[in-house]
């Protein structure tokens, strides 16, 4: 195997990698989201959390995860399981 086929399946194997960590991040973002709108019910949504919510719906998971996961345990809610 020469050495460009090396390098272009590496390449290849860590752009696949990357893209399932970004739609496994979604998905717990979007987790996330669901159970604090489950913690909340009808009462209005922290300011912060509400923002957090709108970044993991735009994509911006890493804004979002840590802040919708620290009202949760603030809360003492269980968070959800992230594959």
């Amino acid at each position: 195997m020469s050495y460009r086929t090396i390098i272009l399946a590496a390449s290849l194997t860590m752009v696949a990698g990357g893209a399932f960590a970004q739609t496994s991040d979604a998905a717990y973002c979007s987790a996330l989201s669901k159970k604090y709108r489950e913690f909340v019910g009808t009462a209005q949504a922290d300011a912060n959390a509400a923002t957090a919510m709108s970044q993991c719906s735009a994509g911006n998971t890493a804004a979002g995860i840590p802040v919708l996961e620290k009202a949760l345990k603030d809360a003492k809610v269980e968070l959800p399981v992230r594959s």
